[in-house]
């Protein structure tokens, strides 16, 4: 059976990529080493898909080349993929921050995908469970082989995604493959991926379950969500967003009360000079929380006792309140990979490589990693459509 392209990966980029080059009139192969496709749509947005974010754009996206993302994300935003998720008939809803999910379940998103797969007028045949054993590239032509057999086009996608959440069956492939064509890969590591404390900060540990909004930084960059002490560190979506950009060695600076107006604390001891710093904390912050900070600051007694220079410094610390994470929670609790094959060697128009004509990385294989929120999904559309296009 000749085929016009065949698509390594089943996940959310690869199916859009076959869809969209089917409707375009080609014949294409998608290979998944799982046994059915889509498994990390259908347990994203805790089983209903956060599908993509309203607000997608360039700025929301790590990369080497922060410029890499710009013309896919424009030639196929998020109000596309919203356009097709209604014409389906899925219901939806808009959470925080601009995170659109399904009303129902992740399943309608796959069994939309599976339904544009069938649109015509190419032919887009699904195989499960074929595991890729060797990729050679011959006169032109891609040869793919499996314990099944073997199979040729003239060009071949990937779209296996990164190593993140193993358990999937997810893993570096993408990387392997590409490294035997000469492509250069930026180094993966985890993101939107739990911290791990230790140290002075192990007292934090035995916090866990208390969560609190907080705005957190690493490297410049900040987020205001909600917080998560666990019993190996931290998470919640605003530690998972800072991870992406947290390397070992620096600090998470965490701010306390974030809602807080410069010189609160002061303000408190003049009007409330009898209460203490215990009681004041635990009015904004779970008590648990609120009896470690204030041992921590060290301010026993009544606010009326406390020097303003102290109070001050004890605002101040609550501000920025630095943690020095021992590391992560690695691939296994990772939701993506930061890093991936390098967009240098890439067209961003059709996300094919420079010097490999007819090979294409898109979705989480490309060094393109997106914030917590739909934006790694909506990357998945964008750049599968963008290399659609050009099959």
């Amino acid at each position: 059976m000749a085929y016009d392209a065949i698509i390594l990966g089943g996940g959310a980029a690869g199916l859009f990529c076959a869809a969209v080059a089917g409707q375009r009139g080609r014949d294409v192969l998608v290979l998944e080493r799982a046994a059915t496709v889509g498994k990390k749509i259908l347990i994203s947005g805790g089983g209903r898909c956060n599908f993509t974010n309203i607000g997608a754009g360039p700025s929301n996206y790590l990369s080497d080349n922060p410029h890499f993302a710009k013309s896919a994300l424009s030639r196929y935003t998020a109000r596309d993929f919203l356009a097709l998720v209604e014409k389906h008939g899925i219901a939806w809803h808009e959470k925080t921050l601009g995170q659109l999910f399904c009303d129902g379940s992740a399943k309608q998103i796959v069994d939309m995908l599976l339904a544009e797969c069938n649109a015509g007028p190419g032919r887009v045949e699904i195989r499960c469970s074929e595991d890729v054993s060797a990729v050679s590239h011959e006169e032109g032509r891609f040869i793919v082989k499996t314990q099944r057999g073997t199979f040729d086009a003239p060009a071949l996608v990937l779209a296996t995604g990164g190593p993140s959440i193993p358990k999937m069956g997810a893993s570096d492939f993408a990387y392997r493959l590409a490294r035997q064509f000469g492509l250069k890969v930026v180094e993966p590591r985890p993101a939107l991926v739990p911290l791990t404390l230790g140290g002075e900060d192990l007292l934090f540990r035995e916090l866990s379950g208390v969560a609190t909004e907080v705005e957190a930084s690493a490297n410049k960059t900040s987020f205001r969500e909600a917080a998560l002490l666990t019993h190996r560190g931290l998470s919640g979506p605003a530690i998972l967003q800072v991870s992406s950009y947290w390397k070992p060695g620096d600090a998470v600076t965490i701010r306390f009360l974030p809602n807080a107006p410069l010189g609160w604390l002061l303000e408190e001891k003049r009007a409330r000079p009898s209460a203490t710093l215990r009681a004041v904390l635990r009015e904004s912050l779970p008590d648990r929380l609120a009896d470690v900070l204030t041992e921590r600051l060290g301010l026993p007694g009544d606010l009326g006792n406390v020097p303003d220079k102290s109070l001050r410094a004890a605002e101040d610390r609550l501000a920025r309140w630095e943690f020095r994470p021992s590391g992560t929670e690695g691939f296994a609790k990772a939701e993506v990979t930061v890093g991936g094959i390098a967009t240098t060697e890439l067209s961003s128009k059709t996300m094919e490589a420079r010097k490999v004509p007819g090979l294409y990385a898109i979705g989480e294989a490309v060094d393109v990693t997106g914030w917590l929120g739909g934006y790694n999904f909506q990357w998945a559309w964008a750049s599968g459509h963008a290399a659609a296009q050009a099959l």
